[in-house]
C-alpha cells in the first residue's frame, strides 16, 4: 500500500519536503493508517507532522476514549497532538441543521483554526477509494448535474494551504491489511454499520453489488473523478471569465445583473457554470438546500422569454428578474418606514436613498451642458422648497413637445427600468408635490424665467463616480 500511495502522492504533488501537516486522526483505521504512513516519509521528507483529534460528544464514554487512543499512539510514534472537545448537539439545535452537517461544520472550522495556527502547508485525511465510490453514487441519486461524479477532490485550496487525500490510491482492504500488517489496533465506530445511514446503506448493499459486476469499480470511479475534476477546473476557469467580461457585481447590496444577448454568446456549458457561480457569490458559497435543477431549469427559461417583465423566486428571498434584456439578482429587503419626502438645502449635499448624492446651488447662469444628470430651473419660477421623494400613485410629469402631462409609471416602462428598482428611484418635485424631475431619466419642460437672476442647479452623481 505505501507504493501506491507514494507514487500517487508524485503523481498529483501532494506533498513538498520540509513542510508542516496536520492530519485529520479519529481513532479508526482510515485515519490512523494515514498518519503512520506520513510518520513512515516523515524523516526523509523532513515533515513536521502535527495529529488533529477531536471529541464530538455524541458517544459518551467512547468518543473520549478514542481521543485518548489517538494521543497515546501519537506519544508512542513521537507526533505532536492537538485535541478539542465540540458541542456537536448545541450547535445542531441553534444552526437546526442535522447532526452530521454541525459535526461536519465544527469539525472544519477547528482544521482552519490550527491550520492558522501553525501556518501549515497540509491538511491530510484519510478519505479513501470505497469513500470515492459512495460519494459519487450518493451524489447521483440526488442530483441532475454532472457535478456529482467530481467525487472528493484529491487536493483542494483550504485555509493557509491545501487539503490532500493520498489514501484515494487505495482501497478500504489495502487500508485494513497496511493496519494488521503494522499491529495498529484502531477504535471502532458502531455507526459505520447502521444501515439507517444512508451512506452506511450504499456502502453495504449498493457497492458489493457493483464490484460484483466490475472488480476494478474502485479504480474505475477514482479515475473517472480524475477525468472530470480536470474537465471542471477547465470550465470553471473559462465560466469565471464570462462573469469578468459580463457581469456586474453590487458587493455592498449583494446584486448582480447582465445582458442577456452577450450572456447567450457563450456555450451552453459556460452559462450553466457563470449561472451557479453568482449563486455562490450571492449566497456566500452556503447554496440553501432547497436548491435543485428545476431552479436551472426556471433560469435558462427566463432568459428565452420575450416579453417585458419576470421575476423568479429563489430560496432566502433571493429575486431573478428579467427586465427587458437584463437579468438582475438581488435580495428582497423588509420595507422600511421612511421620510415620504426630504426637503432639498440649497446650497448643500444629500446622499438619497439608492445611495447617489444631490448637490444643490445657486447660480447666476443656466448650466448649457446641463445632462440628465444636471437639472437647472429659474428659482423664481417653482414653489420652494424643492424636495426628493420616490414616486407616488398618479405622478405625471410635464414633457418638452408633449401635450399633456405623462405618467411616470408609463415613463419607467418606455425607459426600461427594472421593476425592482422603480420604487427606490428618487424624484425632485415642487412644494406642491408638481414634479420637476425624475433623476436620470427626464426633466419636465422649461420653465420662463421670471423676474430675478438666480438659477438653481441641482446634480447628481452615482455610487462610485
Amino acid at each position: 500500500m505505501k507504493n501506491k500511495v507514494v507514487t500517487f502522492i508524485e503523481k498529483f504533488n501532494l506533498l513538498q519536503k520540509g513542510t508542516t501537516v496536520l492530519v485529520g486522526v479519529s481513532g479508526g483505521p482510515d485515519s490512523m493508517a494515514l498518519l503512520h504512513l506520513l510518520v513512515s516519509l516523515r524523516d526523509k521528507w523532513d515533515l513536521r507532522i502535527i495529529a488533529l483529534t477531536l471529541d464530538h460528544q455524541l458517544r459518551g464514554d467512547q468518543s473520549a476514549k478514542d481521543v485518548t487512543y489517538v494521543k497515546n499512539i501519537a506519544y508512542m510514534w513521537d507526533v505532536e497532538v492537538i485535541y478539542e472537545k465540540l458541542n456537536v448537539r448545541e450547535f445542531q439545535e441553534r444552526e437546526n441543521v442535522s447532526k452530521q452537517v454541525a459535526s461536519r461544520k465544527l469539525r472544519y472550522k477547528f482544521y482552519k483554526e490550527q491550520m492558522r495556527r501553525f501556518d501549515a502547508d497540509y491538511l491530510a485525511l484519510g478519505h479513501h477509494q470505497d469513500d470515492q465510490v459512495e460519494t459519487m453514487l450518493m451524489s447521483l441519486t440526488r442530483s441532475a448535474s454532472s457535478n456529482a461524479f467530481l467525487g472528493i477532490p484529491v487536493q483542494r485550496n483550504f485555509s493557509t494551504g491545501v487539503i490532500i487525500r493520498p489514501l484515494l490510491a487505495v482501497t478500504k482492504d489495502d487500508i485494513t491489511t497496511y493496519c494488521a500488517e503494522h499491529h495498529i489496533e484502531a477504535r471502532f465506530d458502531p455507526s459505520n454499520i447502521d444501515l439507517s445511514d444512508r451512506r452506511v446503506y450504499v456502502r453495504k448493499k449498493v457497492v458489493p453489488l457493483l464490484k460484483e459486476k466490475n472488480p476494478n469499480i474502485y479504480n474505475t470511479m477514482q479515475r473517472l473523478s480524475e477525468t472530470i475534476h480536470e474537465d471542471e477546473q477547465f470550465l470553471q476557469t473559462e465560466a469565471k471569465k464570462v462573469l469578468t467580461e459580463q457581469v456586474t457585481f453590487d458587493v455592498k447590496e449583494r446584486k448582480a445583473s447582465f445582458h442577456i444577448d452577450k450572456f447567450k454568446q457563450y456555450a451552453n456549458p459556460l452559462q450553466r457554470r457563470a449561472f451557479h457561480l453568482i449563486l455562490n457569490y450571492l449566497y456566500n458559497e452556503e447554496i440553501p438546500k432547497d436548491m435543485s435543477y428545476i431552479h436551472e431549469e426556471d433560469f435558462f427559461s427566463l432568459l428565452e422569454r420575450t416579453d417585458g417583465t419576470k421575476t423568479l423566486h429563489f430560496p432566502n428571498n433571493l429575486h431573478i428578474e428579467r427586465s427587458y434584456e437584463v437579468v438582475s439578482f438581488y435580495f428582497s429587503k423588509e420595507k422600511k418606514e421612511s421620510k415620504s419626502s426630504q426637503i432639498i438645502s440649497i446650497p448643500g449635499k444629500m446622499i438619497l436613498p439608492n445611495g447617489w448624492e444631490l448637490t444643490a446651488e445657486y447660480t447666476e447662469e443656466k448650466d448649457v451642458s446641463s445632462n440628465r444628470y444636471t437639472f437647472c430651473v429659474p428659482k423664481e419660477s417653482v414653489k420652494l422648497p424643492l424636495q426628493v421623494r420616490m414616486r407616488q400613485p398618479g405622478d405625471r410629469i410635464s414633457l418638452p413637445g408633449l401635450q399633456g402631462r405623462k405618467r411616470v409609471a408609463q415613463l419607467f416602462i418606455d425607459e426600461k427600468i427594472p421593476k425592482h428598482e422603480r420604487d427606490h428611484w428618487p424624484i425632485v418635485v415642487e412644494q406642491d408635490n408638481t414634479v420637476l424631475w425624475v433623476i436620470g431619466l427626464r426633466k419636465s419642460e422649461e420653465r420662463d424665467k421670471k423676474q430675478g437672476n438666480l438659477w438653481i442647479k441641482l446634480q447628481v452623481k452615482k455610487q462610485g463616480e
